[in-house]
């Protein structure tokens, strides 16, 4: 941890300072050689101070070309030997005019001598150990001076100049804890006593520019699920997770060869030494990584709770001094944001594949938000028939296509919409033609028993859902028909807030609206979460139908059938492709079927032309 980080801009500007003294108050010698003196001695030292304060503004002008800490660290040993040796320089003069026989100089000697020591110790407070010294080599003179001067009122002096050196001491040792004491705060967490983003941002630019002819690592970690704990158990517990958090991580990078930082909430980071080859900076940073994975999901006992949790790593190998420290954190977290969607718990290094796809992710988010307007989404309607085979509904479904990106699948644009908050409008969109198509139907004679239409758990939730759904069923009087229409939300996507998607449930109901959850047997729903769910039919998740030749998930897919019937829900089995498949569920009286062994998603058009 560099204990000056914050301290080189305020010397940098302090060195302009002292130049400045010289401009003020250098003069006054001149004049006084002038008048008193030969002028020899001060025309030599005012030309010494000349050239130190040369120094000091070719000092001023090198900072700006140092890159990293440790040239900034070099740099402010140079400024405090400036900074020791300008104001010494002082001191000489001093003694040179108490030695004069005329008294005024003497006066002039102590005055400056006392100025310039007051000046030190403001302008020098955040060194320590500088401040110390110079005061000590300004004041000492003078009360050695009074003493040798030998007088009762001499004496009396030289007590009072002890004082006053220990009064600025003093004041220069409060400017120094107030200023680190600041410091602190400006570039560590709170909390954990880590850096904060600010320091690690630091680090990570002189890090860079400092190893640029060799590897270094950037490790982002964010906890999973570290919401839950806060919302179940408290922030106070969740603070003393992190803090324990941090103490695991700080303890596996001990020995200097990684820095940690606490970029906020429940996000770390972790910046590595410099390695000579890529490949050698890979293996360590997969093996650090792994040793932190693992480290952190032992468990955690915290007010008597014992606690478990996981966390995703980022990892992105530094090589390019020509990159911004915010780039390479931008690839960590492209690369740990992949972790969580691979299911969290799990280290993802960021490579050229990676940043391919999310390019390809970011020119689809770009196309989708002008998918609506530019009429680019179309609906598909995939017929569900009954055991006779009779088409009794249908399956709503988005296909979009672009001129420059072509067919883009709704596994692909859904979650980007998701993510962007653009589902909101392309869900009402979705709705809004798949009402208009059903009013279409029912005026030309074709009476479906259903029809489905699948909702993103984002709109769902959204507060305006429920008032855009009143509108739209009363602009197109769905109130009227006979057609059940059904809102499809997947199983995943309930896992929380259970208590909000039950309320929105029950006051969609009001409309007449019923609900199926989607994608059954994919989540990890109990059967009493299941039972708190108000819904009204279940879908079989086609990776269930599609391995029905196997015995295990045959009884599976029975007993999903079986509890089913046991809550009175309605069943519909999807992804249906082979005749065995379609037997199997038949017996055991499963209510529809969708998929390819009927009929593929249709457009409109071919869709009315099966009545």
């Amino acid at each position: 941890m560099n204990e000056n980080i914050s301290f080189y801009k305020f010397m940098h500007r302090q060195i302009l300072v002292v130049i400045a003294l010289l401009v003020g108050t250098s003069p006054g010698y001149l004049i006084t050689g002038y008048i008193y003196t030969d002028m020899i001695v001060e025309l030599w030292w005012f030309f010494s101070i000349l050239v130190i304060s040369v120094y000091g503004y070719i000092l001023y002008e090198k900072y700006k070309k140092c890159e990293t800490i440790e040239q900034q660290e070099m740099w402010l040993g140079k400024v405090r030997r400036f900074m020791f040796l300008y104001f010494s320089a002082w001191t000489v003069m001093f003694a040179y005019y108490v030695k004069h026989p005329i008294i005024d100089m003497h006066y002039m000697a102590i005055a400056t001598q006392l100025g310039c020591t007051v000046v030190a110790a403001t302008i020098l407070a955040s060194q320590k150990k500088l401040v110390i010294s110079t005061v000590i080599t300004l004041m000492l003179p003078i009360t050695l001076y009074l003493i040798i001067v030998g007088s009762t009122y001499s004496y009396i002096l030289a007590f009072f100049t002890v004082i006053l050196s220990i009064v600025l001491l003093y004041a220069a040792k409060n400017t120094h804890e107030y200023l680190t004491k600041s410091r602190f705060q400006a570039y560590h967490d709170y909390l954990t006593g880590l850096g904060n983003r600010r320091f690690f941002i630091e680090m990570l630019e002189s890090s860079v520019k400092e190893n640029k002819d060799r590897f270094t690592y950037l490790l982002l970690i964010d906890l999973d699920h570290f919401k839950t704990i806060n919302d179940t158990l408290g922030h106070d517990v969740g603070d003393e997770l992190l803090i324990e958090v941090s103490k695991r991580m700080t303890g596996l990078a001990k020995g200097g060869k990684h820095f940690v930082a606490r970029l906020g909430g429940d996000e770390f980071c972790i910046l590595s030494r410099g390695f000579n080859t890529n490949q050698e900076c890979l293996d360590d940073a997969k093996e650090f990584a792994q040793e932190l994975l693992d480290m952190i999901k032992c468990s955690y006992i915290i007010d008597n709770n014992h606690l478990f949790i996981s966390s995703s790593i980022g990892i992105s190998i530094i090589n390019n001094p020509r990159l911004q420290a915010n780039e390479f954190l931008k690839e960590a977290d492209i690369a740990m944001y992949e972790a969580k969607n691979k299911g969290r718990d799990g280290i993802i290094i960021f490579n050229d594949e990676l940043c391919k796809i999310i390019e390809k992710k970011l020119e689809i988010e770009r196309y989708l938000h002008f998918a609506v307007d530019n009429s680019e989404v179309k609906l598909q309607y995939q017929p569900q028939v009954n055991a006779q085979g009779k088409v009794i509904g249908c399956e709503v479904l988005a296909r979009w296509h672009n001129e420059h990106i072509g067919d883009v699948s709704p596994d692909v644009f859904i979650p980007i919409a998701e993510n962007t908050g653009y589902i909101i409008e392309l869900g009402e969109y979705i709705l809004e033609r798949a009402l208009q198509a059903l009013v279409k139907w029912d005026r030309s004679g074709i009476r479906l028993a259903q029809i489905s239409v699948n909702i993103s758990m984002r709109q769902f939730l959204d507060n305006s859902f429920i008032d855009m759904v009143e509108k739209l069923f009363d602009r197109y009087n769905i109130y009227s028909f006979k057609t059940q229409v059904i809102f499809e939300i997947t199983e995943t996507s309930t896992s929380d807030n259970l208590k909000k998607i039950v309320d929105v449930i029950n006051k969609l109901k009001n409309f007449g609206i019923k609900f199926s959850m989607d994608d059954f047997g994919t989540g990890y729903s109990s059967l009493s979460y299941l039972r708190e769910m108000p819904i009204d039919e279940l879908k079989i998740d086609k990776s269930f139908v599609s391995k029905l030749d196997d015995e295990q998930q045959a009884l599976l897919v029975k007993s999903i059938i079986e509890i089913s019937r046991n809550m009175n829900l309605s069943i519909v089995a999807e992804g249906v492709e082979e005749k065995y498949q379609k037997d199997f569920l038949e017996e055991l009286d499963c209510d529809l079927y969708q998929g390819y062994l009927f009929y593929k998603p249709l457009n409109q058009e071919d869709f009315e032309a099966l009545f």
